[in-house]
């Protein structure tokens, strides 16, 4: 199935939102995995039914007609675009983890970014090449989420031809068309997380450079509302039709600590403390805040509890009806919460350096976690039969 296919074709559609969170991002990746390993399943059985000639490999970009990411998650939304398989970019996250995570000789905290851009560079061109947004070898709808830090606005990159700055000739003949963006610089811009990475410098008009980083730093480090809202807002050109019947959003996260501060140490902190805690809070808060109403707005078979006091909006619909069918798969790094769900047990220190998002010597275990929540949570019945995509052709094994 071609991108225009999936993007203009007949029928339901079917979106796949991927979580910033650094080298946690192997967690959605073991989610990603359980997935497509069912889907490939079912394709497997309809192919056989039909009779027909043997279906190429089965994708997550043969199901999902638009995949999104923010920060990490724009990585392998990249990668499942472009057709890798889930385990190829797992055997290439563990690569990138050993690889691209190397520190600058020169660290200073928040002066000097802490890891060197280009060993990310160069990984990221080896198996991405100089592939552009543009380009017919993506298979399905890509978004990449990122942060323009010197307009203070967030920016979706995405490959709709029918969107206003894809070609923008007629529109704005000084505008750099997305179409001819190179993935690399655009994965960068989103992965440029501020005091991990140097922030992307990228030509959006001609003589005019903005200035990206992480998209992690909006409300959209989860980005499965704005990719609702690209789907549905005319001004996006997607114009895809709402519906628990007509749209199914998948969201998959990169673990989480719930985060809890002793009152007294929080009140001695000094101001840089209290700010980078803040700052965490509020990433946080857009999170469950985007929880919430996808919940509240969605047929989810996937509730998670929001608060003490609302619950997880089992009784509560939007408006009395339902915008989309919502799935969310996440991983808490709480120790009762490993012990209850998954029969596993970790330390306190343990789980605190699991929940950092730059210590690439914990993805084994990661990835470990990641498996053994994504076999308890993600069911075959979870992605009704109606939302099956009609065909599997044109899906390619993806790189090698």
């Amino acid at each position: 199935m071609s991108r225009d296919a999936h993007l203009f074709g007949p029928g339901p559609k079917r979106i796949l939102a991927l979580d910033g969170g650094g080298v946690r991002g192997i967690i959605s990746l073991a989610f990603l995995e359980r997935i497509e390993t069912l889907l490939a399943a079912r394709a497997g059985r309809e192919a056989r039914r039909g009779g027909g000639p043997a279906a190429p490999p089965f994708r997550l970009g043969d199901y999902f007609d638009l995949i999104g990411g923010t920060s990490t998650g724009s990585l392998i939304a990249t990668g499942l675009a472009l057709g890798f398989s889930a385990g190829q970019l797992i055997a290439m996250y563990l690569t990138l983890a050993r690889q691209g995570f190397r520190g600058a000789r020169w660290h200073g905290g928040i002066l000097i970014p802490k890891f060197r851009t280009r060993p990310l560079v160069e990984l990221l061109k080896r198996q991405i090449g100089e592939t552009t947004l543009g380009s017919a070898q993506l298979l399905t709808g890509l978004a990449i989420v990122a942060k323009r830090l010197d307009t203070g606005s967030v920016w979706v990159f995405h490959n709709n031809p029918r969107a206003p700055y894809f070609d923008p000739a007629e529109r704005d003949p000084q505008a750099v068309p997305n179409r001819d963006l190179p993935l690399v610089n655009l994965v960068r811009a989103s992965t440029a997380a501020p005091t991990f990475f140097a922030p992307e410098r990228i030509e959006v008009a001609r003589g005019v450079s903005g200035v990206f980083v992480d998209g992690g730093v909006s409300p959209h480090n989860n980005p499965s509302l704005l990719l609702l809202m690209l789907a549905g807002i005319e001004g996006y050109g997607y114009r895809w039709p709402l519906g628990a019947e007509n749209l199914l959003l998948c969201s998959v996260g990169t673990g989480e600590q719930p985060v809890t501060h002793d009152p007294a140490a929080l009140t001695a902190a000094t101001s840089a403390t209290v700010a980078l805690h803040a700052l965490t809070s509020t990433m946080n808060d857009c999170k469950w805040l985007n929880q919430a109403l996808l919940q509240w707005i969605g047929v989810c078979p996937t509730l998670w509890p929001i608060d003490s006091e609302i619950g997880d909006l089992s009784d509560d619909r939007f408006g009395g009806g339902a915008f989309l069918h919502y799935l969310r798969y996440d991983l808490l790094l709480e120790r009762r919460w490993l012990d209850r769900t998954l029969g596993l047990t970790a330390t306190d220190r343990e789980l605190a350096a699991l929940a950092q998002m730059d210590r690439p010597e914990q993805v084994e275990r990661l990835l470990e976690l990641g498996r053994a929540a994504a076999a308890v949570q993600v069911q075959d019945m979870h992605f009704p039969t109606r939302f099956d995509a009609v065909a599997n052709t044109g899906a390619g094994a993806g790189p090698a």
